[in-house]
């Protein structure tokens, strides 16, 4: 489980593609501090450590069912991952309650300046059976983008802003997104349980 709140921006070192799975090895500066099996979250997925070599880096995994739900396909050498590490049980919960399971992803199709800050537009495939099921936007509710808790604007079928603050857009991967960039969509888990039971009461 995690708060949506990124640690870092890691740097992809290597990426080797075995069968339908990608390992995926990164560079960052709490190394040291990981161990084999632990989870943590890169742009909102949740994989396993599976190699700690001592250099400074560490190895993930993405499965075939991953690639295709997300942007991890895309990475390549040199490109920024945001990091977050699972949630204490004994902190504070700063973004919202976030699992790490992709839903599907988003283009980013505007970014403007506002006044020191960053308004971005992202706009996703819509279903109508799956926004039954919870997974929408709602207006100030919440949102993952590749693994950041952010709160929605302008919530439309289809599409939502967000705002960017300075701290944010120099400490995770928003610096690097432009119009047409792929981002990840992690819709709230308490919007989807909320869904499920109102099927219920039908």
């Amino acid at each position: 489980m995690f708060s949506g709140i990124v640690e870092e921006a890691a740097t992809v070192v290597a990426l080797e593609k075995e069968n339908g799975n990608l390992h995926l090895t990164l560079r960052c500066s709490f190394v040291d501090e990981l161990k084999i099996d632990q989870s943590v979250s890169h742009n909102g997925v949740c994989l396993t450590v599976v190699k700690l070599p001592g250099d400074g880096t560490y190895t993930v995994t993405a499965i075939q069912e991953t690639l295709e739900r997300s942007n991890l396909g895309t990475l390549q050498v040199g490109d920024l991952v945001n990091l977050e590490r699972s949630m204490l049980m004994n902190g504070r919960l700063d973004g919202h309650i976030v699992q790490g399971h992709v839903d599907q992803t988003a283009r980013c199709v505007a970014l403007t300046e506002a006044d020191g800050s960053w308004r971005y537009t992202f706009k996703y495939d819509f279903n109508r059976e799956m926004a039954a099921k919870g997974y929408v936007t709602v207006e100030k509710g919440s949102v993952t983008v590749n693994g950041v808790s952010l709160t929605v604007c302008n919530s439309q079928t289809d599409s939502f802003e967000v705002a960017i603050i300075p701290y944010t857009h120099e400490h995770t991967n928003f610096k690097t997104i432009v119009p047409g960039s792929i981002v990840n969509l992690e819709f709230d888990i308490i919007g989807k349980y909320l869904s499920r039971m109102m099927e219920f009461q039908k």
